[in-house]
């Protein structure tokens, strides 16, 4: 036995994928097991649920040769792999995996181990096409899709470094400053993140503390991205499986403060409070199982923690409060940079999926004692957002918070029953109980309630889940509360939104009432009231009806179950029981266990089936009538409530005929036959058609006996009698003539499919009246008889299942088999198999069909035709059209016959052989060396009709194919000779030519498996609950075997040989891609995509010819033609073959460029969204990829593939040396073009060229860079812009290469050289460490500099990257770097900067913003570079005399934006100079510029580009690489004398941007600090701000942590307390001066005339102030103000508040006041500030301070709401109940609100005990200050003043108590009673007391419209009584 059993089963027990039903659990085995078994479980720990192959109608394969398919799939994709053939090889192969796979065959465990880490290997390949590893990361995914696949540790650990690796470039700096080009393109960061979040399982625990060594290093809050990132990193890769229990360092407890530590260090950023909630909300679910783990009434968490997060989560639910802003800051979020990179999708990981995990996953019974736990947290959150759930209060939050009750629903529900059934195995303390499960559902019933009727529709659906859940969980508590919501709609009684809600709540709660022991009686009464439903008039409740009709039918028999008394007690009783929920109201209660025995409740059952006779009929004629009404089916729109109508009655009548008695059945078939025969309506012909087939599908024998005489007798009639189908007609619409053929032959075609072998009885019938209309039917009816064939044959030929009923047949129907759940191992399904009898009739129906079809074609298409091709009528082309239409049909309609094995006309297509020839084929597509292997291994049984090919039959039916496909040949001949102009006979050619190409073995031309699957899946939604496999209803189980056989079908259904008939067809599609007419094309263009997807070799033969037309389209100036090959080639899935086959890709290239020149819209549309297509093609083939060759060689077979590898291997190699020649050729050939050509062609040839040039070995050909050099400065601005940028990569490529050591590998790999980096190892064993790494920022002296600002910040890691200051060596070139920068450099002379310069300063082009560019300046530093190195023949002196002329004299904007982007460039070329002199020159001449300009020449316009110009000079670099002009910027100070307010502040701005991308880096801030404090008056509004904001950012970057190393910090954290030490705390120094600042603003209050309009030292340093306030608060460090709030900024922000001489002020202090409750104080930090808010709010003598404190005290009750103590809450409870007796109005109502507020937001337990007290205490001061009668003076006394005041006081009160509970139904009990004392003694009252008492009884009523007729019986008679005449007046009144 382990001595670990805890964390075995820790590892096992739990699952991930909390969403999926199916799968993310692992059984509880030991984590050392060793399976010794065989079968199953070498594959899977958990059996499969249903068994798809033992249902089969057929004998299937044997495990064996499953794996030998498996071992030879295995093989080939080795062989790829280790030949370096990824594509189309290994993807081809990995499909081929992926499909074995989802024929649900078992991967043993051993081999799926091997491809999960071959295939994470793969998908991280350096040097693999990133489109390539997106397919292989793919298949990682699908491997791993399960948590029950493999154990984590046991089967499998992976390693989080691969994915750390490739997320690091993408998040974190690289401090080596490389240019990503083409060559080492990324992976997508998206599917990186997807594989993570798969993979981080499989991580080991035993890396989290390396982990934290790696990350946590990079964490700085002084730039905000690295916080973000280290955020986003921990949650994404963070192991949250159980550690080991040996090892303290991995506990929860000992790294979970650390983590909260992080959290607190990032304030108000909603990004990171969603990615903590995230993360330990991942570590509650995996944690749960290991009971070496602490686990409490919080979970794994403590107290503190969990009241953090539920303060988390209540920001995150964004509840507005009040007059509150956010809580949150956009400042911060914005600023997340890279960070955003990390985020988890929110729409398909929602924040309420992550809340609701943490909360269910950290539930147990520890909670049901203890006054505070999760559960009592989950409490008081439901309760204080109760009122945002109701409909008439809805906003922003309706959706989250709905979401928020469903997930928490699915996921207890999840969590029980997995713990019931096993699967989740956690000890049993922690295991949920009923005790507890009534709890949570009683915690969410009310919101639920409230949210079905929620206007919001998808807050509406979460709703209606959730209420099914929790009634899934508890049914007593939930059905009796809804069925009495249920029963008023469903009769009319309320209003019609209710009654669609109440429709669908029944829909989803059906289940569970049919199932519930009592509840189950109403079924059939509610089913006769949902009948009115079905309304023409109200489409949407109709299609509601259905549903529930259906979701009841799947669950209830229809059968009468002899009822004695015809039903009466039935009724009886549920009249009884509606009348008690009436009575008993919203809270009734009922307990069918206790109250009826199993005798009476099967009783009072059986008598409510006596009505399902009369419920049938009823239904029927309700049907009826809406089809009759339904609109004409021409006026439907798509997506249309009628159409959704239409769909939804075949998926309500199968299952309803289905569960039909006998005696029903034939009663609804008479109703059925009798309308069908007596009636047409023309627009419910789809609707009943589809009707008659559910009644034929579940009783083909009495179906078709009735119907099929009846239908054909109609038609018959029709025909002679009515001349119906006797003339063609134009147009679409059915002419009124033919209507009632259509309408028969249409019910006919949908009665004889899916019904199985009954047909044969009325073989000779079918027969006959199929032939006798295809001789008689002319215009659109021949289609309705050309689908009647059609489905005739589907019906004798495909295999299906003919099995529709609830229970298995020797099951009688009873009260027992009411929602009867068979198990999905232990059915029996009746199989429709076609037998031979069918086969022969079905073929003999093609052969009269399809032959006299081919011997029609054959007779039209000579011109000795008896149909004239006159030019003049149609009815030749009606005859070709109506023909091919019927070709068609049959051909899909016997696709199954076709043996997809079988070579039509026997002669497979040879091809030439080509010696120049590359097997380009795209990734469908199979070289012939492939075929043999996977031909013969790769079919599965699936029930083929024929045994043999020698059969007679099978070779008739194929003979007939080809002579078909040999007509359509000939067909087309003609047409295109003849009829060239004929669309509709060349589009009814092509949909046959798709359909004789696709449908063989299988109609893949109607998408069956895609049909059949959405409707499955559409049908079992309603069934599927979390936790449970497959408990659906009987019917629907068979559809889930039918739907595997029909993917065994399409699976065999592959890709086939090209025949030489095959070939003349393709042949015919392309010459038809490039018609002359757009409608034929089209179609051509379709049938050829789907015809080249299934035929092996069909790309590389259509190529050719479609390239030949689009040259001689091109020469011929043929606009048309040149447009369809355009579209065919480079739109559908040729491109990618064309583009990899570079026979082809060449012409193509070239065709595409002579295309752009042509002037047609449409053309140059097409190009431009093929031209990343085309560019595309020049990507390099990599030439290495990196590969762990051990991983690899773990799939190898056991046998001797050296020398096929090598071979093969070698092949590659030589293809790609081939195909890199070629395109190196046509390369310079396209540079040669773009130089000589109109700029039209330049763009495209230049475009192409650049990328297919680029190369790794040889950089480029010389003429590109004399290209991209020369036309950097053309004329032409479009050809300027695509020249610099190439460029720009040229340069970037030669710096990389020179990087990497000039070799290839070192670029995969990321080995990179910088010849002057060096690696640092902190001194952390000096204590000063920090303090002298930190001074030495403050000195320009020094060895090296650090350009990373996140070392030392929170922890120094072990080292960190410097770069040597006085570097004397640099790159060190090779011959080919040398030569290109040689080229470049040789046109770069002073002319070239002279223009290039020029063109820079012109203003932007319409459209382009004028912004500081950096491509600009990236291609200056480069070429400033060249000049640098003596290599361009220009001096350092020429280029600052044109830098002199750029700029000339300041003044222009254009001018300033061009030298700012030329000075940049210009310093960070020559500050690396390895020469010393060089950086003095540069320095001699570019500060005086900076300094001029810096000190006189910024201006509004210019000021943004200077800006930029230091953001580029100091963000993410060393400060003092800039040291001049750091220190010339750090030595401003103000001047009070200046006038130039507008250059002061702008100096100011410029230094806080510095300072900003500086960070902790800058030193200099004490007397720039000192300066501005000092001058906090200053008297300029511009300088003011400037001053606020810097003094903001200076002292941010103050603050730092900078432990030793990372163990220290959290070593610390662990012992600080559970949520770590408190960050920010204000430093004495910081207390000091906000202390002097406070008090000078004091004395300069004082020292301010009251009443003064002029400014004033106190208003001017005031707005100063607030201002640095207002950006500290919506900064991360705000709790560092916390000690401020209450002696400091509240009372002297009240007063600012009340210099109404100064509006600015006076808006100004109030935004940051309102800001205070926001901010989210440390825990125990809240008691100065709330203790200041009661102070001011209780004793201040200004009444507007005492009311503006109000809103405060409402935000920091309600953010605080799990933080704040019950002392505090009862302090702030009096202080508000006395201010509502304020001497000022304004005070008393605002206070009400306050505490009506409060109270609505309070946990019960308080809530409780407030109300009582307080409504006796209004009451008692309304009781004892009686009115008084006024003085006759007319004037109040004091006395009577004093007693209105206390009345209004108590009015208000009474009213806020009331209006805590707006939408409570019923009202709470103590409620009727104050509204009555209200009503009774103060109603009257004159003036304000009288008008509130009104306006609160109005507003009671106002908001109870919707439920009066339940909240009117909680008052008594006399209390209505109380209430009449002030609640409503009399009509006369």
């Amino acid at each position: 036995m382990s001595k670990i059993p805890d964390y075995v089963i820790a590892q096992l027990g739990l699952s991930g994928n909390d969403q999926v039903d199916s799968g993310a659990t692992s059984p509880g085995a030991g984590w050392g097991d060793t399976t010794t078994g065989g079968g199953d479980q070498q594959c899977r720990y958990r059996p499969r649920t249903f068994p798809y192959q033992k249902y089969l109608p057929y004998e299937v394969e044997d495990e064996t040769a499953r794996q030998a398919h498996l071992d030879l799939i295995i093989k080939q994709l080795y062989i790829s792999i280790e030949s370096r053939d990824f594509v189309p090889g290994a993807v081809r192969w990995s499909r081929e995996l992926r499909n074995w796979l989802e024929l649900k065959f078992d991967l043993p465990r051993t081999t799926r181990v091997k491809l999960v880490k071959l295939y994470y290997e793969l998908a991280m390949a350096p040097g693999l096409d990133p489109a390539v590893s997106e397919r292989f990361a793919s298949m990682f995914m699908t491997l791993i899709k399960r948590k029950h696949y493999l154990r984590p540790g046991k089967d499998l650990t992976l390693n989080w470094k691969v994915l750390y690796t490739e997320l690091k470039l993408f998040v974190l700096p690289q401090d080596d400053n490389i240019l990503h080009t083409a060559y080492n393109a990324r992976k997508n960061i998206r599917t990186v993140i997807r594989m993570c979040t798969s993979a981080q399982y499989y991580f080991d625990p035993q890396e989290l503390p390396a982990m934290f060594e790696e990350f946590l290093p990079s964490f700085t809050a002084s730039r905000l991205d690295f916080a973000f990132v280290v955020m986003g990193l921990l949650n994404i890769l963070l192991p949250t499986s159980p550690p080991p229990p040996d090892n303290d360092k991995l506990q929860p407890r000992y790294y979970m403060p650390t983590l909260f530590h992080l959290w607190s260090l990032v304030n108000r950023s909603k990004k990171v409070d969603i990615a903590m909630v995230d993360l330990i909300s991942r570590f509650a679910r995996d944690l749960l199982p290991a009971s070496h783990i602490p686990f409490g009434e919080y979970g794994i968490f403590t107290s503190e923690q969990s009241s953090l997060v539920f303060t988390a989560i209540l920001r995150l639910l964004d509840i507005p409060v009040g007059q509150s802003t956010t809580p949150y800051s956009n400042t911060i979020d914005q600023a997340a940079g890279s960070g955003v990179y990390l985020e988890r999708d929110q729409r398909k990981s929602p924040i309420a999926h992550k809340i609701a995990r943490w909360v269910v996953m950290s539930l147990s019974p520890q909670c049901l004692n203890k006054e505070n736990s999760v559960l009592a947290g989950l409490e008081g959150l439901i309760q204080a957002v109760e009122t945002f759930f109701h409909p008439s209060n809805s906003g922003a939050w309706t959706k989250t918070l709905a979401q928020l009750v469903f997930y928490l629903a699915d996921f207890f529900v999840m969590r029980w029953n997995r713990e019931s059934s096993g699967e989740m195995d956690i000890p049993p303390e922690r295991k949920l109980n009923p005790e507890l499960k009534d709890r949570f559902v009683l915690c969410l019933r009310d919101v639920v309630f409230m949210g079905i009727y929620s206007k919001s529709n998808s807050a509406m659906e979460f709703s209606l889940s959730s209420l099914q859940a929790l009634a899934y969980l508890q049914p007593k508590l939930i059905l009796p509360g809804a069925l009495q919501r249920i029963y008023p709609a469903m009769q009319g009684l309320v209003e019609v939104h209710r009654t669609t809600s109440s429709l669908r709540s029944l829909q989803v709660l059906s289940r569970i009432l049919v199932t519930t022991h009592g509840f189950r009686c109403h079924v059939t009464t509610l089913l006769g009231l949902a009948l009115p439903g079905i309304d023409a008039n109200d489409l949407d409740k109709t299609l509601h009806t259905l549903s529930l009709i259906q979701t009841i039918a799947y669950n209830v028999p229809f059968h009468d179950l002899g009822a004695d008394d015809n039903g009466n007690a039935a009724l009886n009783w549920v009249a009884n029981e509606a009348d008690r929920l009436e009575r008993e109201g919203a809270d009734v209660h009922i307990d069918y266990e206790a109250e009826l025995t199993v005798e009476d409740e099967k009783q009072i059952l059986v008598s409510s089936t006596a009505g399902f006779a009369e419920w049938v009929i009823s239904f029927l004629g309700r049907i009826f009538t809406l089809l009759e009404n339904l609109p004409d089916a021409s006026h439907v729109r798509s997506n249309s409530p009628e159409e959704h109508v239409m769909n939804s009655l075949p998926a309500t009548f199968t299952p309803l005929f289905a569960a039909l008695s006998p005696e029903l059945f034939d009663i609804a078939l008479h109703k059925v036959a009798d309308f069908v025969g007596s009636q047409v309506i023309h627009q419910a012909r789809d609707a009943m058609a589809f009707i008659c087939n559910c009644l034929c599908k579940v009783n083909p024998e009495k179906g078709l006996k009735r119907l099929i005489p009846v239908l054909i007798r109609n038609i018959r009639f029709e025909i002679e009698d009515n001349s119906a189908a006797s003339t063609r007609n134009s147009g679409s619409e059915i002419l009124p003539r033919d209507r009632g053929l259509v309408w028969h032959i249409s019910i006919l075609s949908m009665c004889v499919v899916h019904v199985g072998d009954a047909v044969l009885q009325h073989r000779d019938e079918l027969f006959e009246i199929a032939e006798y209309l295809q001789r008689k039917c002319k215009g659109i009816p021949a289609v309705h008889v050309s689908n009647f064939i059609h489905h005739l044959l589907l019906n004798c030929t495909l295999t299906y299942t003919c099995d529709h009923g609830l229970f298995e047949k020797p099951d009688p129907a009873g009260a027992d088999t009411w929602g009867k759940i068979y198990p999905p191992g232990e059915l029996t399904i009746n199989w429709h198999k076609p037998s031979r009898e069918e086969i022969e009739f079905s073929v003999k129906l093609f052969e009269s069909q399809a032959g006299g079809a081919v011997k029609a074609l054959r007779s039209l298409t000579t011109d000795s035709s008896d149909i004239k091709r006159d030019g003049i009528g149609k009815e030749w082309s009606d005859e070709v059209t109506r023909n091919l239409v019927l070709l068609r049909l049959a051909i899909s309609g016997v696709s199954v016959l076709f043996d997809p094995e079988y070579v039509p006309e026997g002669r497979l297509w040879q091809k030439p052989n080509d010696p120049d020839s590359d097997d380009g084929e795209g990734d469908t597509g199979l070289g012939e060396s492939d075929l043999e292997e996977s031909a013969a291994t790769r079919k599965y049984e699936s029930g083929y009709p024929f045994a043999t090919r020698e059969d007679p039959v099978y070779r008739r039916v194929h003979s007939l194919r080809d002579e078909i496909g040999r007509s359509f040949h000939e067909v087309h001949q003609f047409l295109t000779s003849k009829q060239e102009d004929d669309v509709a006979c060349f589009n009814a050619l092509y949909t046959a030519y798709r359909a004789w190409f696709v449908d063989v073995g299988l109609e893949r031309s109607s998408h069956i498996l895609e049909r059949v699957n959405r409707l499955f899946n559409s049908d079992v939604s309603s069934f599927k609950v979390s936790g449970l496999r497959k408990q659906y209803p009987r019917p629907l189980l068979l559809r889930r075997a039918l739907l595997y056989h029909i993917r065994r079908l399409r699976y065999n259904a592959s890709p086939r040989p090209l025949s030489e008939l095959d070939r003349l067809l393709l042949l015919d599609l392309a010459q038809s891609c490039v018609s002359l007419y757009p409608d034929i094309r089209r179609h051509a263009q379709s049938a050829g995509e789907s015809a080249t997807k299934v035929m092996v070799g069909s790309r590389p033969l259509v190529i050719p010819p479609l390239l030949e037309a689009y040259e001689k389209a091109l020469k011929d100036d043929d606009l048309r033609r040149i447009k369809g090959a355009m579209y065919t080639l480079l739109y559908g899935n040729l491109s990618s073959t064309a583009g990899r086959n570079w026979n082809f890709a060449p012409t193509l290239i070239r065709c595409f460029i002579a295309s752009s020149t042509l002037d047609k819209p449409s053309i140059q549309r097409l190009a431009s969204g093929a031209v990343y297509h085309v560019i595309d093609f020049g990507r390099p083939i990599e030439p290495i990829i990196i590969l762990d060759e051990s991983t690899v060689r773990a799939i190898a077979p056991n046998e001797d593939l050296l020398g096929l590898i090598a071979q093969k291997r070698d092949r590659m190699e030589r293809k790609r040396d081939k195909i890199e020649s070629k395109k190196a050729a046509l390369a310079v050939e396209l540079v040669e073009l773009a130089r000589t050509s109109h700029w039209k062609t330049a763009t495209r040839a230049a475009t192409v060229a650049v990328n297919m040039a680029l190369r790794f070995d040889t950089i480029a050909p010389e003429g590109l860079y004399d290209l991209a050099t020369v036309g950097t400065v053309d004329q032409h601005p479009g050809l300027r812009g695509l020249y610099s940028g190439a460029l720009v990569a040229l340069f970037c490529l030669i710096e990389f290469r020179v990087m990497c050591d000039h070799k290839y590998a070192n670029m995969l790999t990321e080995t990179i050289k910088v010849p002057h980096k060096l690696e640092i190892q902190p001194d952390v064993d000096d204590p000063q460490w920090t303090e002298k790494f930190l001074a030495s920022f403050a000195q320009p002296a020094t060895d090296y500099f650090v350009d990373l600002e996140s070392a030392g910040w929170l922890a120094w890691g072990r080292k960190f990257p410097a770069y040597k200051a006085n570097p004397t060596t640099g790159y060190e070139y090779d011959e080919v770097e040398k030569k290109a920068r040689e080229r470049i450099g040789s046109h770069m002379d002073r002319k070239w900067f002279n223009s290039f310069f020029g063109f820079m300063k012109q203003e932007p082009r319409e459209g382009a913003s004028d912004r500081f560019r950096m491509t600009t300046i990236m291609l200056l530093r480069y070429a400033f570079s060249l000049v640098r190195d003596g290599i361009a023949p220009t001096t350092i002196e020429e280029i600052q005399a044109e830098f002199k002329d750029v700029l000339g004299d300041g003044s222009d904007k254009h001018q300033n934006r061009a030298a700012a982007e030329i000075l940049g460039a210009f310093v960070i070329a020559y500050r690396g100079s390895t020469v010393p002199a060089d950086r003095e020159r540069m320095w001699e001449f570019a500060f005086p510029v900076i300094k001029d300009i810096f000190q006189d020449g910024i201006t509004p316009d210019n000021s943004s580009h200077w800006a930029s110009f230091l953001h580029l000079l100091f963000t993410g670099s060393d400060p003092r690489r800039a040291w001049p002009i750091l220190e010339w910027l750090a030595s401003f100070r103000l001047d009070m004398n200046s006038n130039a307010a507008f250059k002061e502040s702008s100096k100011i701005q410029l230094l806080q941007q510095v300072v900003c991308d500086a960070g902790w880096h800058f030193q200099l801030e004490d007397p720039i600090i000192a300066d501005f404090i000092q001058h906090i008056d200053h008297p300029y509004k511009g300088v003011r701000e400037a001053v606020g904001a810097a003094l903001g950012a200076l002292h941010r970057t103050k603050h730092h942590v900078s432990y030793r190393d990372v163990a220290t910090l959290m070593d610390i954290q662990s012992r600080a307390s559970p949520i770590g030490e408190r960050p920010y705390r204000a430093t004495e120094k910081f207390v000091q001066t906000m202390t002097e600042i406070f008090d000078r603003i004091e004395q300069w209050r004082q020292a301010r005339t009251p009443g003064q309009q002029a400014q004033s030292s106190y208003t001017m340093a005031c707005k100063t102030v607030l201002l640095w306030i207002d950006g500290a608060l919506s900064s991360y460090e705000c709790t560092q103000l916390a000690p401020f709030f209450a002696n400091m900024f509240m009372p002297q922000m009240l007063h600012m508040m009340d210099v109404k001489e100064d509006p600015e002020l006076m808006s100004l202090a109030y935004h940051v006041f309102r800001q205070l409750p926001n901010v989210p104080l440390p825990i125990g930090e809240d008691s100065d500030f709330i203790e200041a808010l009661i102070k001011i709010g209780t004793t201040s003598s200004f009444w507007h301070q005492r009311l503006r404190v109000l809103i405060n005290i409402q935000v920091v009750y309600f953010r605080r709401l799990f933080l704040i103590s019950r002392k505090h809450q009862q302090q702030l409870f009096s202080a508000v109940s006395d201010m509502l007796v304020d001497t000022q109005m304004e005070v008393r109502m605002g206070a009400a609100a306050t505490l009506s507020g409060m109270i609505r937001c309070s946990p019960v337990r308080l809530r409780d005990s407030v109300l009582q007290e307080l409504k006796q205490k209004f009451t008692d001061l309304l009781y004892s200050n009686p009115l008084p009668k006024r003085s006759p003076a007319g004037t109040p006394t004091p006395g009577y003043n004093r007693t209105t005041l206390s009345r209004h006081a108590a009015v208000l009160g009474l009213g806020a108590l009331v209006q805590a509970f707006p939408y409570a139904s019923p009202p709470p009990l103590w409620l009727p009673e104050v509204l009555a004392t209200l009503a009774t003694k103060a109603a009257g009252d004159p003036g304000m007391v009288g008008t509130s008492v009104k306006g609160v009884l109005a507003e009671f009523k106002k908001t109870r419209q919707d439920t009066w007729h339940v909240d009117v019986k909680a008052f008594s008679m006399e209390q209505l009584e109380d209430l009449e005449g002030v609640l409503w007046k009399s009509y006369f009144a």
